[in-house]
């Protein structure tokens, strides 16, 4: 692949660059329309905006000097709250339906009340979205960790009441992880409900955010996958999913890096049994190899991440029944998502990019 660029992956040109390298499987097919569900969507009410500027003005940090760099943007906010507007961009690109999920750093960054309140008025909102247009969106409820009792409750409402297809949670709340003993209501709550949890990723915590500061590191450029693969890996190794062994997660961007770790991680964990530093490093015994939960518990979708060779890799390591195709609207540009998605149905199997475009969101989610 030495001297082919990233742009050839990218859109229409994608087909003839991928099947020069080996990696094409349905040379010269004509694209057929295949239902399309996007699957990484964020979306935002307007109070979410008016409340997080009224906090950027009480703390001035570089993370919400990051964000107001967005929600100081009217069109950005019309983007993510306006679903006319978002309608008419899924029209043009012929997404047919998408999966509606609080954007990040979502409610997490307020008090537990004014979080625990605006998860809920998120979720009024798009349970009404789904009510007035029927068949073009799918919701993913918020809810507020720092509550952990109460956002149970809410995926209780959200999964029954409101006819949610799971949640999203995005990723640390005041530094702190899933693997805490604290959020085990709302692991219980996700797994009794059947609520896959879309775990999005979010800035760094206070405690590494510095490193990535400089450079504009900070946001989805690095910072986010970082801080997300950390938050997977922790919950893997704490034995979260020994403990709940269906709760089922999705991670955006092919998997926030981790699928290309994943070999690694068992050969370290395996040298320090070996080695019986279990005990000495305060690990946790699993009944399983790192691997294996990423492989049976997660999902990845393809949201920002427009490029074939990383769709083959994961393709090939968990198989065509866990990636899903989403877009990242508005932050990524549907024009890009649907021309690689079209890259995509030239160069893999039928029964496979239809698995991506459609039928695993189907069934995950429940969409019918």
């Amino acid at each position: 692949m030495s001297g082919i660029k990233r742009r050839d992956f990218v859109g229409g040109a994608a087909a003839a660059a991928l099947l020069a390298t080996g990696y094409g499987t349905r040379a010269n097919q004509a694209a057929v329309k295949v239902r399309t569900i996007a699957t990484e969507e964020a979306y935002a009410p307007q109070a979410y905006f008016e409340e997080f500027l009224k906090k950027a003005k009480r703390d001035d940090t570089m993370v919400t000097r990051y964000l107001k760099m967005y929600y100081e943007k009217p069109q950005v906010v019309k983007q993510l709250s306006n679903i006319e507007v978002r309608l008419a961009d899924m029209d043009q690109h012929g997404i047919d339906m998408q999966l509606l999920g609080m954007t990040a750093p979502g409610v997490q960054v307020f008090d537990a009340d004014l979080g625990t309140d605006l998860a809920a008025q998120t979720n009024d909102e798009i349970s009404a979205i789904m009510r007035r247009y029927p068949g073009r969106f799918a919701g993913l409820a918020a809810v507020a960790p720092q509550s952990p009792q109460r956002a149970a409750l809410e995926i209780e409402r959200a999964m029954g009441q409101l006819g949610f297809s799971g949640i999203i949670i995005n990723s640390h709340t005041n530094g702190e992880f899933l693997d805490h003993p604290k959020f085990e209501p709302i692991l219980q709550a996700a797994t009794q409900h059947q609520a896959p949890v879309y775990l999005h990723p979010t800035f760094p915590p206070d405690s590494m955010i510095n490193a990535y500061s400089d450079y504009g590191m900070m946001g989805a450029l690095w910072g986010f996958q970082a801080e997300c693969s950390l938050h997977v890996t922790r919950m893997i190794l704490s034995g979260v999913f020994d403990r709940y062994p269906g709760l089922t997660m999705v991670l955006g961007h092919m998997g926030e890096g981790l699928p290309y770790w994943l070999g690694r991680m068992d050969n370290r964990y395996q040298n320090i049994l070996r080695r019986g530093g279990l005990a000495p490093l305060g690990m946790t015994r699993l009944k399983r190899l790192p691997s294996d939960y990423f492989r049976s518990n997660f999902y990845v979708t393809t949201s920002g991440m427009n490029w074939l060779p990383p769709l083959q890799y994961c393709l090939d390591l968990l198989g065509p029944d866990r990636v899903m195709f989403a877009i990242d609207y508005p932050f990524e540009r549907t024009a890009d998502a649907t021309g690689f998605l079209k890259a995509a149905q030239e160069n893999i199997s039928a029964q496979a990019f239809a698995k991506i475009a459609h039928r695993n969101a189907e069934s995950l989610f429940k969409l019918g």
